[in-house]
């Protein structure tokens, strides 16, 4: 399952996004992973979340981003939910070229029981079409 936190920057996506995967943490069977362009809010995570900062990884467009779920998914069974801060600015694209890539996210999702939760800073009256369906 996808779920997308969506708005304009400074509305309050990271703080509601934090929130969710700290509530996450305490209530998941599985492993949980936190995903950010650098690490600003390691501290504001759950030490029980998996907190990775994707610069670490070279991680800078969407097909990289994944391949390095596919590969994180293939190390660890266990993982039950992943959360990316600053989604867009990860991999430098807009909403309007990933429809492919949530197509394919959607798929790895479905396929190993997996919710993905992604801020995503944009004006939501431009929302692509089918990004509506995930947006919570």
């Amino acid at each position: 399952m996808i779920q997308l936190i969506y708005g304009s920057k400074g509305s309050g996506k990271t703080k509601r996004l934090i929130e969710m995967v700290n509530a996450e943490a305490k209530a998941a069977d599985g492993n949980v992973v936190f995903m950010d362009d650098n690490k600003r809010y390691m501290y504001d995570v759950d030490r029980e979340v998996r907190f990775v900062d994707v610069t670490e990884y070279n991680v800078d467009t969407e097909d990289k981003l994944y391949g390095f779920l596919c590969g994180m998914l293939a190390q660890n069974f266990d993982i039950s939910a992943i959360y990316m801060d600053a989604f867009l600015h990860m991999i430098g694209k807009t909403p309007d070229e990933l429809t492919e890539f949530f197509t394919e996210l959607d798929i790895l999702a479905d396929k190993n029981n997996l919710k993905i939760v992604l801020n995503v800073s944009a004006d939501i009256a431009n929302i692509p079409e089918l990004l509506k369906q995930y947006v919570i």
